[in-house]
């Protein structure tokens, strides 16, 4: 059985996981695999701003930061 995805959104600072996938009807999709956010990619949350939003993630060797509605459409699994 394949183990449940979850979205990076819903992650708390200090979780990790791969990415399982994006959502293709996403409207920030092609711009999220630019920045190396790819199926696979080990991804962390280092931290979350103040009131939640935006978050801070590390992914390959860099720190991006996202809005909490561009984090919900990237699934993880753990």
């Amino acid at each position: 059985m394949a183990t449940p995805a979850t979205p990076l959104s819903a992650l708390a600072p200090g979780a990790r996981g791969a990415i399982v996938r994006i959502d293709p009807t996403a409207p920030t999709h092609a711009r999220l695999l630019e920045l190396g956010l790819t199926p696979g990619a080990q991804v962390e949350v280092v931290r979350l701003a103040p009131l939640g939003d935006p978050m801070e993630i590390a992914v390959r060797g860099c720190r991006l930061s996202l809005r909490k509605q561009e984090a919900s459409a990237i699934l993880i699994s753990a």
